[in-house]
């Protein structure tokens, strides 16, 4: 390949799929080592209870068993809250990896059982024997604020367990206090409740590890997991262990959503028990376990009031919301905090007052979910401007219109602390408007109401801007005597094609083929350090990082070049294989060779690429329902999405992204719900029970760009992955609300059902 060809930009088939679409990629469910035994944990029957005793007697009798661990045999330490909070410590920051005393929702570990075959330790576990007297449960975050409610952690006295206050005025009139008018000199408020509705991950692979103490002592882990340093650094603490004492690496996996973005108990017990026992021991999770024991996305109550003037523009924004964070607050604190911060979303917010709590229930724990906190802040804020232009009597595009952020304002500073680099969001609408055709809709959709009839046409916006690609990210790139150049990431993909990204990137600068670069990755043996993929992060921050390192070896090698061909380093230029003299192509050296000339023989560089404030993807996304009016339900006809995302290296891996998170969003809004009953039993865990959607469901989806590159990393790249599941869900809410409205329904929350939508016509008269 020439220095004048560039594989960016350009439409690239991912080297990761051949694998996994042939069938030899392998899961952790597929790796099988000499004398592995199998883990199978006891879960919790009760959402809420004293835990007496635990009698792991006739357990431990049965054929097959290993031995049967309990919290009292292990004596682990608690999973302490990721981020960390500020503050003295308090119990719902921890996370036990088996319940001892207390039990906090249905589907808690308390024993597990080892066996020498799955089923074994199958039957073994229905053998354990719990005593645990029921305590009252509490599912909803606003009943467990109540005054009497149960409290699961009595020494701290309540289940408000996360608190934030954000007030601020226009300039000049310094901080808003709480309670203060932000709505003063509005024409007209638009009030509303919603609920964002709580979902489970349920990616194709469930969790899963595999843990072996090796001849050396070490603890080598094989981990289903997007973040291999911050599972290793949660495994070694949990074990007294130093953390160049264990490695974590991981198989082929099947998805992670964030949902395995951190350590879990059964990664911390299972590595504990395969330390203790010397022994390879691994467990996988079923289907049914998943759904419970896997951290949960969403849950937030949202109470949201818009002041206006006459013409449209806002005047202040008041909010309370309030996040379930499940039992114990772990992760939950991710999404609080990103919620918090996108709240303002894309528009021109002069005062705001916004209180948000975290609240502790009787359920499995909320932690980071596609998007993490960013959809459920466009969700409240999107329904909240369809209200708003509904109060007006105005068209809800221009409410939008009128209060969306200028470029020429950016970069800019919410109130919440949000810092936009570089937009054109009104650019975004005006190209999804001409992507769907408005007029069109528009027409169709008033010749449907004119002639009545069962089915109701919707059309639904949402313009809405979200956070990536935060933090740092460590690359580096080496080449050796054999002129391989290879490429070492923090990164751990897990399905984004971020290995094909990450070669592009490095290709471009050396100018060869794409097959010619080796990318390693997710192994804390062959990297040196690393973050993990998350957050729509790994092309700008290990993109950057891996274009810096290369285009270090490159003036390496140059000056090494120079010096063989006696030419000054200036004078030196990629060649097909190597470098030569500019303008004397017989003049020339391979990579292999420029390598074995230096020290030690081999070119070499790393780079730890930071960005602190992040980038801001934006777009605006327009959907297109048909409502059954007799039955309720709700057919999605079209879904146009456009996103900008900065540079785009690989279209075909962006649109795949778009792809994904719009599934995903699509599925929040119209079939997904965990649900629990009364008692705290959850009565969703299984796929039967569990409302996801397949591809039948789904439309063709019909995709739009715009290209505003970030100045905040060299590549001007932002995040992708998010942004499908940010403006998915309020589009399709608002849609379904706009073929309702005429018929004075104002609100439906998701997961907007048959039932749900007919019983909101039911009650609004129709």
């Amino acid at each position: 390949m020439s220095s004048t060809v560039s594989v960016l930009g350009h439409r690239v088939e991912r080297r990761e799929d051949p694998p996994l679409l042939t069938g030899s990629a392998a899961y952790i469910a597929d790796v099988v080592v000499p004398g592995m035994r199998h883990a199978v944990f006891v879960r919790s029957f009760v959402a809420h209870g004293v835990l007496r005793s635990v009698d792991v007697t006739a357990a431990r009798e049965c054929p097959g068993v290993v031995a049967v661990f309990t919290a009292e045999d292990l004596s682990l330490p608690d999973i302490p809250e990721w981020p960390r909070p500020d503050g003295p410590p308090r119990a719902a920051w921890g996370r036990p990896c088996l319940a001892r005393d207390r039990v906090r929702y249905g589907g808690e570990p308390i024993a597990v059982v080892v066996a020498a075959t799955q089923a074994a330790a199958v039957d073994a576990a229905e053998q354990v024997v719990l005593d645990i007297d029921p305590l009252p449960a509490v599912v909803d975050p606003l009943a467990a604020m109540e005054p009497g409610a149960p409290v699961l952690f009595g020494e701290f006295g309540s289940n408000v367990v996360l608190e934030a206050f954000v007030g601020s005025g226009p300039e000049g009139d310094g901080d808003v206090l709480a309670g203060a008018d932000v709505l003063a000199g509005a024409d007209v408020v638009a009030r509303g409740r919603f609920l964002n509705n709580r979902v489970a991950p349920v990616p194709m692979e469930p969790n899963g590890i595999l843990a072996q103490r090796r001849a050396d002592g070490r603890l080598d882990c094989l981990v289903s997991c997007q973040a291999p340093f911050a599972v290793r650094a949660g495994i070694a603490r949990a074990l007294g262990r130093d953390q160049a004492s264990v490695r974590v690496h991981t198989p082929a996996i099947g998805g992670g959503f964030g949902a395995k973005g951190g350590v879990y108990p059964e990664h911390v017990v299972v590595a504990a028990i395969a330390d203790r026992l010397g022994e390879p021991v691994r467990h996988v999770e079923t289907r049914s376990e998943n759904l419970v024991a896997m951290s949960h996305g969403r849950g937030q109550v949202q109470e949201i009031a818009i002041g206006a003037r006459s013409d449209g523009t806002i005047v202040g924004m008041e909010a309370r919301t309030v996040t379930d964070v499940g039992a114990y607050c772990w992760r939950g604190a991710i999404p609080f905090r990103t919620a918090l911060l996108m709240a303002t979303g894309p528009y021109r917010v002069p005062r705001l007052s916004l209180t948000a709590l975290g609240v502790v229930t009787t359920t499995t724990p909320i932690g980071p979910y596609r998007g993490a906190g960013r959809p459920e802040a466009a969700a409240m804020l999107e329904r909240a401007m369809d209200l708003l232009a509904d109060e007006l009597g105005m068209d809800p595009i221009e409410v939008r219109r009128r209060n969306l952020l200028r470029p020429d304002e950016l970069p800019y500073r919410t109130a919440t602390g949000a810092f936009y680099d570089s937009a054109n969001f009104e650019g975004a609408l005006d190209h999804v408007l001409e992507l769907a055709g408005i007029e069109e809709l528009r027409t169709a959709q008033a010749a449907r109401r004119a002639a009545g009839g069962s089915r109701q046409m919707g059309i639904g916006i949402s313009t809405f801007v979200e956070v990536s690609g935060s933090g740092s990210e460590y690359g580096e790139v080496s080449i050796g005597p054999d002129g391989a150049v290879v490429l070492t990431t923090g990164a751990a993909p897990h399905g984004q094609g971020h290995e094909t990204t990450l070669a592009q990137i490095v290709a471009e600068v050396f100018a060869v083929p794409l097959d010619e670069v080796r990318v390693v990755h997710s192994d804390t043996d062959r990297v040196a350090r690393g973050t993990g993929t998350f957050g729509s992060r790994t092309g700008q921050l290990a993109g950057s990082a891996a274009r810096r390192a290369a285009e270090a070896v490159v003036e390496a090698a140059r000056r090494q070049a120079g010096d063989m061909l006696e030419a000054a380093p200036e004078d030196i230029v990629l060649a097909p294989g190597g470098l030569a003299v500019a303008g004397v192509p017989s003049r020339s050296v391979s990579w292999g060779e420029v390598a074995s000339a230096v020290p030690d023989h081999e070119l070499r560089a790393e780079d730890d690429f930071t960005q602190e404030d992040g980038t801001y993807p934006f777009g605006a996304h327009l959907a297109v329902v048909e409502v059954d009016l007799e039955t309720g339900h709700v057919r999605l006809e079209r879904l146009v999405a456009v996103d900008d995302c900065g540079t785009i290296v690989n279209p075909m891996i962006v649109a795949g992204q778009v792809h994904g998170g719009l599934a995903q969003g699509v599925a929040q809004a119209l079939f997904e719900e965990v649900c629990y009953d009364a008692t705290g039993n959850p009565t969703t865990a299984n796929l039967a029970d569990y409302g996801m959607p397949s591809a039948a469901e789904l439309p063709s989806f019909e995709l739009g760009e715009t290209l505003t590159p970030s100045p905040r990393n060299p590549l001007g790249m932002k995040g992708v992955g998010e942004s499908g599941s940010v403006g998915a869900t309020p589009a399709i809410q608002n849609a379904v609300v706009d073929a309702l409205r005429h018929f004075g329904v104002r609100h439906v929350d998701m997961p907007l059902t048959a039932e749900r939508v007919w019983r909101a016509l039911r009650d609004a008269g129709s």
